[in-house]
């Protein structure tokens, strides 16, 4: 049977400008490299990924009723995604991201979504209920599906992002987390958090490192992994996520660590050389 996997978090449509460098804070005119509109959301780059790699997923996350939340909703399920949509009321989440040649980003919140509208649907709670493993992202209004997935049972799965290990927001998620992982943005030095996390519980802690690839700990040690060498990065959105979700079907399937954070890289390699989210997506 295919792995399945619920997600619960962000989704939102994107404009994304290319330059050569990010440009300084006066006055000036700049000319975009290229700029294309897409699918984004942390959320959405684990559900699409983990789609491409073949598990079954179930993903809830919050829209407006307008043109850019159905053009979201449109490209997860033509990609296999099923969805749990709140489209209560409010807009669509939508970002402008001006990124330079070096992967280096600006994110301009254009809109927000409102609050779910009610609770999570007895549908939905039946499909977490039914899964392997539970993605629950960073979101104010994902805070009661952490309480589902913790009343259910479900290995949970966080991604803490930048997150510097010791911010007060972020510690509902890392102390749930069955499954951790960062980036190292503000963990100069991420192996003692990274130890920290399996010794309160977490089976495995992992944090990326951009192109000095990979870091993880578990009950059996530490293991680092070089990046995946690309030869033209096209898009550096959804990076993180993609290796979340090739480590996710590696060590579900029951590799060891070694060889889940060599998927893990190797599908964020494959992100990086597609201008979406996920290999196959526009």
């Amino acid at each position: 049977m295919p792995l399945r996997v619920f997600v619960a978090g962000p989704v939102s449509e994107n404009l994304l400008i290319g330059l050569d460098r990010l440009p300084d804070p006066v006055p000036q005119m700049v000319v975009a490299r290229r700029h294309w509109q897409t699918i984004g959301g942390t959320s959405a780059g684990k559900a699409l990924n983990l789609a491409a790699l073949g598990a079954e997923v179930a993903l809830h996350t919050v829209v407006g009723a307008d043109e850019p939340g159905a053009r979201v909703l449109g490209v997860l399920r033509d990609h296999g995604v099923h969805l749990f949509a709140d489209t209560g009321g409010g807009r669509t989440e939508r970002h402008v991201n001006v990124m330079d040649a070096g992967g280096g980003r600006l994110s301009i919140y254009l809109d927000v979504p409102d609050p779910p509208s009610g609770p999570p649907s007895a549908a939905a709670l039946a499909a977490l209920a039914a899964a392997d493993v539970a993605v629950i992202d960073l979101a104010e209004y994902t805070r009661p599906w952490l309480t589902a997935a913790l009343e259910s049972g479900v290995p949970i799965v966080v991604d803490l992002h930048d997150y510097d290990g010791v911010g007060s927001w972020h510690v509902p998620w890392r102390d749930a987390g069955t499954m951790v992982f960062c980036n190292d943005d503000r963990l100069p030095e991420p192996e003692p958090f990274l130890r920290s996390l399996v010794a309160q519980g977490a089976t495995v802690a992992v944090a990326t490192r951009g192109s000095r690839g990979a870091i993880g700990v578990d009950r059996t040690g530490r293991v680092e992994v070089p990046a995946v060498p690309v030869e033209t990065v096209v898009d550096t959105n959804g990076a993180g996520d993609a290796f979340v979700a090739g480590f996710l079907v590696s060590r579900l399937a029951g590799a060891d660590l070694r060889a889940s954070l060599g998927a893990g890289a190797a599908q964020a390699a494959l992100c990086l050389t597609s201008p979406g989210l996920a290999p196959g997506v526009p």
